[in-house]
């Protein structure tokens, strides 16, 4: 069984920050595993959930258009975690943030954390 909890989330005024972190654990079929890619996502209140942003176990990143220059996605394999630093947040940025880790080519997601940003 593989766990993915997201913790960070909270209330933060137009133009604040807020750091988000994610950790997988547990394991599949008895044995440690490791991860592929790692994401954020987010769902919008009323919208469909978007990418925000992945890291591949390499390093590489991709991120959404409109996160650009303010997200920071990283991720520490040893540990199994991916942090997202968000900065200048604004009011469009809220929205329920969900973490997704790729093993054995199935995406494990978690519950999801809370962002509300206000202005």
């Amino acid at each position: 069984q593989v766990n993915v909890v997201e913790s960070g989330g909270g209330l933060v005024q137009a133009g604040g920050s807020l750091r988000l972190s994610c950790a997988a654990s547990g394991s599949i079929f008895g044995s440690i595993f490791s991860i592929n890619v790692m994401g954020w996502y987010r769902q919008p209140p009323g919208k469909q959930r978007e990418l925000v942003a992945t890291i591949t176990r390499g390093g590489s990143t991709n991120y959404a258009d409109s996160v650009k220059g303010r997200f920071t996605i990283s991720r520490d394999n040893a540990k199994n975690t991916v942090v997202l630093q968000m900065n200048s947040l604004k009011p469009e940025d809220t929205a329920v943030y969900y973490c997704n880790a790729d093993i054995m080519g199935f995406g494990y997601w978690g519950q999801g954390t809370q962002v509300t940003v206000s202005s």
